[in-house]
């Protein structure tokens, strides 16, 4: 609004309306109402907006433009969002005396939506509402994450088809649609927690500063729709969501129906114009639960990578990745590389805090000296030690791992977990169930 009103021979005035009837009802409503004294002309409302990580702008949250331009006069009633009476957005009311120049505004206004867009560009994420899934609820602007490439270790190969498709579609989009080819895309991250599908995704939030980014996680889930609109007006645009497992679940596996939120998703997937520049990136931990619809058109989700556990060499790089800042003096780094066999990123990086916490500890008055804390192997020995400890099984799994080869379960042919249940006098049932769909016999 205020661009608009900013062209040359546009002059407003503004008021505002008291009562609570305001809320209710059009502008000819009012006008009527304001006969019996029910709304009268009082101060125009405003609050303060988030336009960005650190910005806030003074926005109209109830108010009359009383406008003149040119020869024209318009009265445009602006109303804010109002949840508890079912008012989702800003609503525009324009009244004059020309029906078309009326028309004409609204096409500006909606015009100048899309081109001075507040999102546009930015990390955006939708929290819950107040009002349980009527509204957007708040809507957060994150900082752009700056994860950097060589801080994300990964398997060989992995990396590469990641930005592929996500890079790579983007850079080469006009040429992929002279060709007839979809830009739209879906990437599937997968894995076990902890494993990196997180930091991926910050890593390609990070480079992709052109794009706008939807993120969506929790409670925010259930926005699918008001994202990908989003999305769709101001692409280039990544929409991300986490933990994609809570909202599309396999249709067969649950007792109570699929979630509205999965058809949400797969028809905003189908319904997204297969040359926008909208790429998803969905995580989950258990893409074995996945609804496979998911996979069943291109432009769904066109690769799925697995983020896995890592193997030696990036075990070896993580010990130096989350090592840095302080001073190691390892002499035996391979044997720390084969007793972390078996353990996510995270369990290294535990490892490496609860290392320096020990050497910490064990230095003079606390290790205050001036410089970095030295960390030998025995510092990194003992840290090993309490974390594969029988009693820090918990932790393990908290740190998205099961029980490493450096502990009990060790031999050809033995499954994580299975070492504590292989001493003599202990013993176990294992039950399996088998989910099967009515129209998958």
């Amino acid at each position: 609004m205020t661009a608009w009103l900013a062209e040359p021979g546009r002059s407003h005035e503004m008021v505002g309306l008291m009562g609570q009837a305001r809320h209710y009802g059009s502008m000819s409503d009012l006008l009527e109402m304001s006969g019996h004294a029910v709304i009268r002309i009082g101060s125009v409302d405003y609050v303060d907006l988030p336009i960005g990580p650190d910005e806030t702008l003074a926005c109209v949250n109830f108010g009359i433009f009383l406008i003149t331009d040119g020869d024209d006069r318009l009265v445009v009633t602006m109303r804010g969002p109002r949840e508890q009476h079912g008012q989702e957005g800003v609503a525009l009311e324009v009244m004059g005396l020309d029906q078309e120049r009326c028309r004409a505004f609204l096409a500006d206004i909606r015009r100048l939506i899309v081109e001075r867009n507040v999102f546009r560009g930015q990390v955006v994420s939708f929290g819950e509402s107040h009002m349980g899934h009527m509204g957007a609820g708040p809507v957060v602007f994150n900082r752009r994450p700056d994860a950097r490439r060589e801080r994300l270790i990964l398997a060989a190969g992995v990396l590469g088809s990641i930005e592929r498709e996500v890079f790579g579609v983007a850079k080469h989009r006009e040429r992929l649609r002279a060709g007839r080819q979809h830009v739209k895309r879906g990437l599937l991250l997968h894995g076990p927690p902890g494993t990196g599908k997180t930091m991926t995704v910050k890593y390609l939030v990070g480079e992709l500063r052109e794009h706008t980014v939807v993120l969506l996680t929790g409670g925010g889930l259930h926005m699918i729709r008001t994202a990908c609109a989003l999305a769709r007006m101001l692409q280039p645009a990544l929409v991300v969501l986490e933990d994609v497992d809570l909202v599309a679940e396999h249709r067969g596996y649950s007792p109570f129906g699929s979630s509205p939120v999965l058809f949400d998703l797969l028809n905003e997937m189908d319904g997204m114009a297969e040359d926008a520049d909208v790429a998803f990136v969905l995580t989950t931990n258990r893409a074995d639960l996945l609804e496979p619809a998911l996979a069943a058109r291109p432009g769904r989700v066109d690769l799925a990578v697995e983020i896995g556990l890592p193997d030696a060499d990036c075990r070896r790089r993580l010990v130096a990745l989350y090592g840095e800042g302080l001073d190691l003096r390892l002499g035996d780094e391979a044997r720390v590389v084969e007793r972390t066999e078996g353990v996510t990123a995270s369990f290294i990086k535990e490892l490496m805090r609860k290392a320096a916490l020990l050497a910490a500890e064990a230095g003079p008055a606390g290790n205050a000296e001036p410089g970095p804390i030295t960390v030998t192997d025995g510092h990194l020995a003992a840290a090993l030690d309490e974390l594969l400890a029988e009693g820090a099984a918990l932790t393990r799994v908290l740190l998205g791992g099961e029980a490493p080869s450096g502990s009990e379960d060790t031999g050809p042919g033995t499954r994580p977990g299975t070492g504590w249940l292989r001493r003599p006098g202990r013993e176990s049932t294992i039950q399996f169930a088998t989910f099967v769909s009515e129209d998958d016999p």
